[in-house]
């Protein structure tokens, strides 16, 4: 959908189009006084200076579409999608069989929810968390943008900790220190998100190439151990108790997919506002799709190696770095050398987390948005580095409970954004497009008790459907056996999508907006 559509719609109800800005680089120096000059210096050098601030047409940069699949084909072909996979059996005992169509059905669903979100950056020219502004309100995204921070944090937590025990692993009489390791892939990882959206498209233009071929090697090396796909039958549950364990795998799945979702529009905001759509979507499902299943379900296959060696890699902490490990250790030198990139591969998956959490304290309000950018880059890095050393040895608890709780806000924010779009923003809707010029005024955006309520809804939806170790609700409890099924994201969704709708429609019918 072309930028002449918005423009034209906003005409047709008397709005003017998105005003030329003035370059970022320029306002931040000006901004900071005695720093500009430096500000100058380091910004003239390539890092970037745009934050939040909408990408005018005429400074979007590239035509390269396909960065949509490179991208997300880099990110997610990592040491860090294995555990999901290893997930199905270690905490919920699901065969071989049983994991792999949890995987794929689940994952087909959070990869066109995230390719969705992905098609409004080159439409609307800004980043995801800005773009809620225009369901949810002011308010509403400065909420989302929260949830955004912690869900973005607790995701480089999980890979730098999985990225420093695969350090650590190495060599484990004289290897290098876990804290260590994890020190390692966070300063990594920091450097391409401090220079900028350049950077990081050009190093997860090209990240995916070693580490995917390292991920066959693992497929060969597993397969020669000697796969038992039937290994866990007599431990798997049956009846009702099998079914809670596939939903409640499927929430974790459906959160390591969907969880992209708040930041999937941040990576293609340069493109041209006629960049077709279908596209955008196409592309960037099939980068997400792909390399997910098939590096998740490596880790479904790899642990059901019987063999005691690896069994007591693995141990019963769940290492799944020492797990890899162990099965490279056939070759020597040679498979050292490969689990030291499969371990840096980490920082792949971590540079979205980083640069995202940026963009996100800056959508938090104006107050944090003049803050340049790289700034909170740093911050992001320190958090979850010192976040990471301190949950150095639970990574398991960590990552199943994470992307759990995670699937659930996802799960009502997609809901939200999407009805505002097809219903709300689609040629011949109530509003016909989206004012861009208003991306920053409160006063012109919409009020967002409708985003925001409904939002509310979703959580209640997810409070009464969801099953943790530390809580359960009724509907969650009824739906399984003795631990009951994790329907937290079903639930969160469908309340939303119920109850935005009517909410939304009154809200424009009083203000307008």
């Amino acid at each position: 959908m072309s930028n002449e559509y918005y423009q034209d719609k906003e005409k047709a109800v008397g709005i003017e189009p998105p005003e030329v800005e003035v370059a970022p680089d320029q306002a931040i120096a000006k901004r900071f006084g005695a720093f500009g000059p430096f500000l100058e210096k380091l910004f003239a050098s390539g890092v970037e200076a745009r934050g939040v601030e909408r990408v005018p047409e005429d400074q979007r940069e590239t035509r390269n579409v396909w960065n949509n699949l490179l991208m997300w084909w880099s990110v997610n072909t990592v040491l860090t999608t294995i555990p999901i996979g290893v997930l199905g059996k270690y905490v919920f005992t699901l065969t071989f069989q049983h994991a792999v169509a949890t995987i794929l059905c689940f994952g087909f669903l959070g990869a066109n929810a995230t390719a969705f979100v992905a098609t409004l950056g080159p439409q609307t020219g800004l980043r995801t968390m800005i773009i809620t502004r225009y369901s949810s309100g002011y308010i509403g995204c400065t909420l989302y943008s929260i949830l955004n921070i912690l869900t973005q944090l607790g995701f480089a937590t999980t890979a730098v900790i999985l990225g420093g025990q695969t350090l650590a692993s190495i060599n484990s009489s004289h290897g290098i220190p876990l804290v260590a390791g994890i020190i390692i892939i966070g300063v990594c990882s920091l450097i391409p998100c401090f220079v900028g959206y350049n950077m990081v498209h050009v190093y997860e233009k090209y990240a995916w190439i070693v580490t995917f071929f390292i991920m066959c090697c693992l497929y060969g090396l597993g397969a020669k151990a000697g796969f038992d796909i039937s290994a866990q039958k007599s431990a798997e549950d049956t009846g009702r108790a099998l079914s809670a364990d596939i939903i409640s795998f499927g929430g974790i799945v459906f959160g390591s997919f969907a969880g992209w979702a708040p930041v999937a529009a941040d990576y293609n905001v340069r493109l041209p506002a006629d960049t077709p759509a279908l596209r955008v979507f196409t592309l960037t499902m099939f980068g997400l799709y792909i390399p997910v299943c098939f590096t998740s379900i490596l880790g479904a296959a790899l642990i059901t190696i019987t063999d005691p060696e690896y069994v007591a890699a693995f141990g019963a902490d769940g290492s799944t770095g020492r797990l890899i490990a162990q099965v490279l250790s056939p070759w020597g030198g040679g498979g050292k050398f490969l689990l030291v990139l499969l371990a840096f591969s980490c920082i792949a998956n971590n540079i979205p987390n980083t640069y995202s959490t940026a963009l996100s304290i800056q959508a938090l309000g104006r107050p944090l948005a003049v803050v340049p950018r790289f700034i909170w880059v740093i911050f992001a890095f320190l958090v979850y580095t010192i976040a990471g050393v301190a949950g150095r040895e639970h990574f398991s608890e960590i990552l199943s409970n994470f992307l759990s709780i995670l699937s659930y806000w996802t799960a009502f924010f997609i809901v939200i954004m999407a009805e505002e779009h097809f219903i709300f923003r689609r040629p011949g809707g109530k509003l016909r497009g989206y004012n861009l010029a208003n991306w920053d005024q409160p006063s012109k955006l919409p009020p967002g008790f409708a985003g925001i309520l409904a939002g509310c809804f979703g959580v209640v939806g997810a409070i009464v459907g969801m099953a943790q170790v530390w809580y359960t609700g009724p509907i969650g409890q009824k739906a399984g056996a003795t631990y009951g099924a994790d329907l937290g994201f079903e639930l969160a969704a469908a309340f939303a999508a119920v109850t935005y709708p009517p909410l939304r429609w009154i809200e424009i019918k009083l203000t307008g907006r």
